[in-house]
């Protein structure tokens, strides 16, 4: 039987999601856990690779098994071959033809961000850190031109070999928290949440570093219609770090 499976990381201590010689990864642990409970090689699938210290909150894989355990304890089993920073939060029964990465209709992402004069230890995991107050006008400025069916070549680390570069991005939105005043965040913490129906190598890094130069106002939203109509990497804001980003869920139309 097939089974779907949502499952939680935290990605700091892996070479990402797929399975790699130089180090441990997400799939390796799940799959360990999965043939131990199961007592038989169990592969997983998920809707899409993370990089190395890549998040994830709403991670979903797919797996076969044939056992008696039922769906709704299966996630308890499972976590206690895990190790602490990998958790199954879910599973249910699904078609056999149903498939984690080819099946999902859309993805949402969180980049996460602290602004602050001083490094705050307990948020460096999981967010980057900017010095500068960011003007989150500007950046819902720059975040509107970047939503839409769009060549996004020029947020695509190099690298990646896919046959086409166009992708749809359904949103991109700001959670601000923290010391706001005339729209200007100057301490406190920002979520980048970016929803889209694929995603390129580093795209959502990008649109975030993109969206930082825009709130230290090194760029406009004319700007960025620019880069998006001469497709020039070099144009757009740098590639944030890995530990902002962590995926929150996976959509399948439903």
């Amino acid at each position: 039987m097939r089974y779907r499976a949502v499952v939680s990381y935290y990605g700091k201590h892996y070479v990402g999601w797929q399975r790699q010689l130089n180090g441990p990864s997400v799939q390796e642990a799940l799959e360990k856990a999965l043939s131990d409970i199961f007592g038989t090689p169990t592969q997983a699938t998920a809707s899409g690779r993370t990089d190395a210290g890549v998040h994830a909150e709403g991670q979903v894989v797919h797996f076969d098994a044939d056992t008696a355990i039922p769906p709704e304890k299966i996630p308890f089993a499972v976590n206690t071959a895990l190790p602490r920073d990998i958790s199954m939060l879910s599973c249910e029964p699904v078609p056999d033809d149903f498939n984690a990465r080819f099946s999902a209709k859309r993805k949402t992402y969180r980049y996460n961000i602290y602004v602050s004069r001083h490094r705050l230890p307990m948020l460096e995991g999981t967010h980057a850190h900017i010095v500068v107050p960011l003007d989150l006008a500007a950046m819902r400025e720059c975040a509107d031109v970047i939503e839409g069916e769009h060549d996004f070549k020029c947020f695509e680390a190099s690298g990646s070999a896919v046959k086409s570069t166009v992708r749809t991005v359904y949103s991109v939105r700001l959670e601000a928290d923290g010391d706001v005043r005339g729209g200007i965040l100057s301490e406190g913490t920002l979520g980048i949440y970016v929803t889209g129906n694929g995603f390129l190598y580093n795209m959502v890094r990008i649109i975030a570093g993109t969206l930082v130069y825009a709130g230290q106002g090194k760029l406009t939203a004319g700007d960025v219609r620019r880069v998006l109509e001469t497709g020039d990497r070099t144009l757009a804001g740098k590639t944030m770090p890995p530990e902002g980003l962590t995926l929150v869920s996976v959509e399948y139309g439903e």
